[in-house]
């Protein structure tokens, strides 16, 4: 059945059309000339994880490198990640803790995955309910003066000297803005009763960090920000069942692990102020 308008209906109809094109276009429009971006873009790491130190103060690497095969890259949702393994002194009964790293930039799509939502699966079992668990380190604490400040909070970021072993050059890197901080989960193996495994995970993202996987959403998909990038950092740390808390021994540990850790993670990421100041039609941040 063919069906034929009257020339009136057809002008109203074209219209309609001609204005809801415009209406996008014009909408388009307004968002970049106000800088508003709800597709993110890209933003290249300045090198691979597996680049960082077998070394971090008085840690040391122990064995290799996990590789994942392709169906686990593939739920994993990235190629860019790390799991690699560090014993305090490289001695494993000093204390261990397995870092994982895993990185994603452009649209923000499924946050990754977390130990509450997969280590279930893998046979463990949940030991209450995940903590906040708030870690004030040092080298986050006194910016100095002349550190360019985070646009989206107006706080200077804080700085690290890193040495370069080979060529003895310093570079300054900026480290978070905003307090640091892990979600943290005790976890058991049904088979190993008297032991704990400690699970704890932060979000950096954007020059800033939170322990929410609903904050990592907020600090990557700021709708002023062009590019947008988030690292998913994880520990996890095994620990036997005593007086004591896990959470007291794994505190003591995290907090001297990631004051050595974070100046070399941060040099791998993005380096955020630059691209805070190559602004919206800046070419600094694409890959």
């Amino acid at each position: 059945m063919n069906l034929r308008f009257t020339p009136s209906v057809r002008t109203v109809f074209v219209t309609m059309l001609a204005t809801l094109a415009a209406g996008g276009l014009g909408l388009r429009a307004a968002m970049r000339s106000l800088d508003v971006y709800l597709k993110k873009e890209p933003v290249a790491m300045r090198a691979d994880f597996g680049s960082i130190p077998a070394t971090l103060g008085r840690w040391q690497k122990m064995g290799d490198d996990q590789v994942l095969d392709a169906a686990m890259v593939e739920s994993l949702g990235t190629e860019k990640y790390l799991t690699r393994t560090y014993a305090l002194d490289g001695d494993a009964s000093k204390g261990m803790v397995s870092l994982h790293l895993a990185y994603y930039t452009g649209t923000i799509d499924a946050v990754p995955h977390i130990p509450e939502r997969c280590w279930g699966a893998g046979g463990l079992v949940q030991l209450g309910q995940p903590a906040t668990l708030p870690m004030p380190l040092p080298i986050l604490a006194a910016p100095p003066a002349d550190a360019p400040k985070n646009l989206a909070t107006g706080k200077p970021y804080p700085m690290a000297m890193l040495v370069d072993p080979v060529t003895n050059a310093e570079e300054r890197v900026a480290l978070l803005v905003g307090d640091f901080a892990m979600t943290v989960t005790i976890f058991q193996n049904p088979h190993e009763s008297r032991v704990e495994q400690v699970g704890a995970y932060t979000f950096i993202a954007n020059g800033r960090c939170t322990p929410s996987t609903t904050g990592v959403r907020t600090l990557a998909f700021n709708l002023g920000d062009r590019y947008a990038y988030y690292c998913k950092l994880q520990l996890s740390a095994r620990y036997p069942m005593g007086d004591a808390p896990s959470t007291t021994a794994f505190k003591a540990q995290a907090e001297d692990f990631l004051t050595q850790l974070l100046p070399q993670l941060m040099r791998r990421l993005p380096d955020w102020p630059s691209v805070e100041r190559a602004g919206p039609g800046g070419q600094t941040a694409r890959n």
